[in-house]
């Protein structure tokens, strides 16, 4: 008679397999991606919010200096004038009338109404003469212009090498994007924009 064969079998009986760890992976995944989803459309809508305030301008040439030079990149506030009041001096962005796709940033000298002088190397507002100690140099040139209503006549600081108003004429209130506030870039030279009130002359 054959020994019997008492050697144990080392093969496990077959199980179903389970699939706990599988769809806890698969639910990380979806939460992941809601989650991604949900930051993503939060930013969209931040983005969105915050480009229907605020503007953000490079400077491109000379016509501001020495307020402003090329490659500064300038914040604008878009509902400055929605919610306050249109002042001489105040410096602006706004879109080029002869080229309403193109964006200029000026300095607000003569509001609706006034009457704007260039004489002597002095701007005067309504008889009185501007105190500028911002321009880069007097200007060489020689005019007057009544600033209709509706509209504004502005100038560049580097009055003698600016394309501005006393060029082509005035700027359509309606054009209007913005009041510059601060220059944020380059870093180093970052800084609130001063808008002095040039002038407190009656019309």
């Amino acid at each position: 008679m054959e020994p019997e064969n008492t050697q144990a079998s080392s093969e496990q009986p077959t199980r179903p397999i389970e699939q706990p760890e599988a769809a806890s992976i698969m639910r990380k995944t979806s939460s992941f991606l809601l989650e991604t989803f949900q930051t993503i459309l939060l930013a969209l809508v931040l983005y969105f919010l915050i480009d229907s305030v605020v503007a953000r301008v490079r400077v491109e040439n000379i016509s501001m200096k020495p307020t402003l030079i090329p490659d500064e990149f300038v914040l604008v506030n878009k509902l400055a004038y929605r919610f306050g009041e249109l002042k001489r001096g105040d410096i602006i962005v706004f879109h080029f009338p002869q080229n309403p796709q193109e964006d200029y940033i000026k300095r607000v000298i003569g509001l609706p109404g006034d009457m704007v002088e260039v004489k002597d190397s002095s701007v005067f507002v309504n008889g009185t003469r501007l105190n500028e100690d911002y321009i880069a140099a007097p200007p060489s040139y020689a005019g007057s212009w009544k600033i209709p209503e509706g509209s504004i006549f502005v100038l560049g600081d580097n009055r003698n090498q600016s394309s501005d108003s006393h060029q082509w004429g005035y700027v359509p209130m309606a054009n209007i994007v913005g009041k510059a506030m601060l220059i944020y870039w380059p870093f180093d030279k970052a800084r609130i924009l001063d808008h002095p009130l040039v002038v407190n002359a009656a019309n």
